[in-house]
C-alpha cells in the first residue's frame, strides 16, 4: 500500500476519534478524542464563560491525555512519528475543543519534538512541552510553563550540533494595545533541556510591547522603558525599539539596534527631578536656573512632589509641557507649565488647581 494512501486512512481514523494503531503493536485503538470532549465541557467550558481558572489536578490531567497521544504515536515510529501527522492528531483534538490550539515543531535529525499547547486565550494552563526518547522509548523530556499564550520558532543547530528553539511568550492585549512579551532560546545539551538566552535578561522589569515582529533568527519589539516620571497607561512617554539578531559566533541573541522614541520625555522628567529637589531647599537661589522669573519663584509652595497624572505636551517634540504636582502636606494638588528654552527647560508658569 502507497504513503498516500497509508496516510489518508491514518487521517480516516482520526475522524473516528481513535488513535491509529501500527499493524501488532497495540490489540485496541485507544479513543482519546472523546476522554479529552467530555473533559474539556465539563471542566473547562464553564471556567471559560465565567473567566475562572480549573484546579490544577484538572489540567494535570489534560496533559496526560496530550502527553500519553504524543508518546504513544512517537514510540509507534515511521509516519506516525512525523511531524505533519502529530499536528493532524493534535488538530482532531483542537476540534473538539475550540479553545485550544497546538503547534509540533520536530527539530531535525535531533530526535526532539516541541509541542506548543494552547489551552486557553487567557494564559492559563500554557505549556511548551518537549519530546525524545530515552533508549527505545519515547519520553517527556521538559515541560515549560510561563505567563501568556506561546508561538514556536525553529533555530538552526549549534556549531556542535546541539538543537534549539525559540518560544515567544504573548500577554493578553490591554486596552491601549500594549501586550507582554517574554523571548526565550531553548538549547539541548546532553539530556537536558534549558534556557540559553531570555529577554528577561537583557530587559530590565519585562517587556511590555506596542509591537513585535519574529523572523528568520531575528527579533524586533517596541517596548516602555521604566525610568523616573514614567506614569503607567500614559502616552507619549519614552519607548525603545530593539533589534535583536541571533549571532552564530556567540551562539545568541545580540542587540543589532536601538532606536529611541520620545526621548525627550525621560530627559525632561530628569530635569523636573532636579527642579523638585532644588525647590525642597531652603536656598531659593538654586531655583534661578529652572525659574528665572523671581516672582513665580516666590509664589512656589515650600515642597512638591509628581503626581501620577499624564503629563500634557503641545505635540510629539513639545515646547511646552504641562505637569500635575502636589503639596505633600495638606494634598493642594499644582500645575506647572515647562516651556524649552534651547537645550532647556524653564518653568513658564505655577498655579494651585482650586
Amino acid at each position: 500500500m502507497n504513503r498516500r494512501i497509508v496516510f489518508g486512512l491514518l487521517v480516516a481514523g482520526l475522524a473516528l476519534g481513535t488513535t491509529p494503531v501500527a499493524p501488532g503493536e497495540r490489540d485496541a485503538p485507544i479513543d482519546r478524542l472523546e476522554r479529552f470532549r467530555s473533559l474539556a465541557a465539563a471542566r473547562l467550558g464553564p471556567l471559560e464563560l465565567s473567566g475562572g481558572e480549573p484546579a490544577p489536578e484538572v489540567v494535570g490531567e489534560l496533559y496526560a491525555l496530550l502527553d500519553d497521544e504524543i508518546l504513544d504515536n512517537l514510540a509507534s515510529g515511521s509516519l506516525f512519528a512525523s511531524e505533519g501527522f502529530l499536528q493532524e492528531r493534535l488538530d482532531a483534538l483542537r476540534e473538539v475543543w475550540g479553545g485550544a490550539a497546538f503547534r509540533v515543531l520536530a527539530l531535525g535529525g535531533s530526535g526532539l519534538t516541541v509541542v506548543a499547547f494552547q489551552l486557553s486565550p487567557g494564559g492559563w494552563g500554557n505549556s511548551v512541552r518537549v519530546y525524545g526518547r530515552s533508549g527505545s522509548a519515547a519520553t517527556l523530556v521538559r515541560a515549560i510553563h510561563r505567563e501568556g499564550v506561546p508561538a514556536l520558532h525553529d533555530m538552526p543547530p549549534t556549531r556542535a550540533g546541539h538543537p534549539q528553539f525559540l518560544i515567544a511568550w504573548v500577554g493578553p492585549q490591554s486596552s491601549r494595545g500594549s501586550t507582554g512579551l517574554r523571548l526565550e532560546l531553548w538549547r539541548m545539551r546532553g539530556e537536558s533541556v534549558d534556557p540559553a538566552w531570555s529577554t528577561d535578561g537583557v530587559i530590565e522589569g519585562g517587556l511590555v510591547v506596542s509591537r513585535f515582529a519574529l523572523g528568520p533568527q531575528q527579533v524586533s519589539f517596541r517596548y516602555e522603558v521604566r525610568y523616573p516620571g514614567w506614569k503607567p497607561g500614559c502616552d507619549g512617554q519614552t519607548e525603545h525599539e530593539d533589534l535583536y539578531r541571533y549571532a552564530a559566533g556567540g551562539e545568541t541573541f545580540v542587540l543589532a539596534r536601538r532606536q529611541v522614541v520620545n526621548g525627550w520625555h525621560r530627559e525632561f522628567h530628569a530635569v523636573l527631578a532636579r527642579f523638585l529637589a532644588a525647590l525642597g531647599t531652603p536656598d531659593r537661589r538654586a531655583l534661578a536656573r529652572w525659574v528665572p522669573d523671581g516672582a513665580l519663584s516666590a509664589r512656589l509652595p515650600a515642597r512638591l512632589e509628581p503626581d501620577l497624572a499624564c503629563d500634557a505636551a503641545d505635540g510629539p517634540s513639545p515646547t511646552a509641557v504641562t505637569v500635575a504636582a502636589v503639596e505633600p502636606a495638606g494634598g493642594r494638588p499644582w500645575s506647572l507649565v515647562f516651556r524649552r528654552a534651547g537645550a532647556e527647560w524653564r518653568l513658564a508658569a505655577a498655579a494651585p488647581v482650586e
